[in-house]
């Protein structure tokens, strides 16, 4: 189950000046030995319980950005801070030097056990995020290879077999676009469940959170294993169920891009039950 919130990322963001609504995207691909995932939309807030079963152990937060703390000058807070008013007990590692200039690292770096990510997510939004997975706590050196891997990593590239040591990569941006790289096969189908999930939850969420199922594994693997791409939109909605129409695709969908018209699957939520189903339209 995860609780949909009324300002989850599918309510608060919109394509074009008429904020139509924002679709589901979701893409995987074989990586380097591992899975990529390109998906919309979701805060790392939301995804946060379905990424730390894959992080192992430790996770290293490398990025942060948010306007949810800053100073009285409107300078954002270090990490250390945000982690610290979150009540989260983690050390801190300084990357100055490593992150001059460089777009995607903080001046510090978090490391935190894989379970105090939701608390530390809870309640704030950042607009930039990159963590990494580990099986263990890295020393000193191990932190700064990772920060030299994501400073000089290729756009376009798979990221996750530079990072030394790490099974899971991460990056949001806006609290809406995700980037995940894992070696777990079992990370793209729960993402992409998860997704589902909010969608239909961003329908039936007003002032209350709601509580909405995840899709069962067999489900989304089955759509999985029939495309590698889809794009999500919310189709019937009523007390009792939600239908996401599923259009399959050849590529990954982009901001730019239209909407696909033609339907492949639907996804319905029994809202009652809190069941799902996949039906052909």
């Amino acid at each position: 189950m995860v609780e949909v919130r009324h300002d989850g990322a599918f309510s608060v963001n919109g394509i074009g000046l008429n904020c139509a609504p924002f679709p589901l995207s979701f893409s995987v691909r074989e990586a380097a030995g591992g899975w990529s995932v390109q998906a919309t939309a979701a805060r790392a807030s939301e995804l946060a319980d379905v990424l730390v079963k894959a992080a192992s152990d430790t996770v290293v937060v490398a990025d942060v950005a948010t306007n949810s703390f800053l100073d009285e000058q409107y300078v954002q807070w270090k990490p250390s801070q945000v982690a610290a008013a979150q009540g989260i007990d983690c050390s801190a590692h300084d990357w100055a030097a490593l992150a001059a200039g460089v777009v995607g690292l903080s001046d510090e770096a978090l490391v935190m056990r894989r379970d105090d990510v939701p608390g530390f997510l809870a309640g704030w939004h950042p607009y930039e995020l990159t963590f990494v997975g580990l099986p263990n706590k890295p020393n000193a050196q191990q932190l700064d290879e990772i920060a030299l891997a994501i400073a000089t990593a290729h756009h376009g590239q798979p990221i996750l077999p530079t990072l030394p040591g790490c099974c899971l990569w991460y990056s949001g941006h806006d609290d809406c676009y995700v980037w995940v790289e894992s070696a777990d096969r079992g990370v793209p189908p729960a993402i992409l469940g998860r997704l589902l999930a909010l969608i239909a939850g961003s329908a039936l969420a007003d002032a209350a959170p709601v509580e909405v199922s995840d899709p069962p594994h067999a489900l989304v693997e089955a759509l999985i294993e029939e495309s590698r791409h889809w794009v999500g939109m919310l189709a019937a909605v009523s007390p009792d169920a939600v239908t996401v129409s599923l259009s399959a695709t050849t590529q990954e969908w982009r901001l730019a891009q239209p909407l696909p018209e033609k339907v492949h699957r639907t996804a319905v939520y029994n809202v009652i039950e809190a069941t799902w189903h996949l039906a052909t339209p």
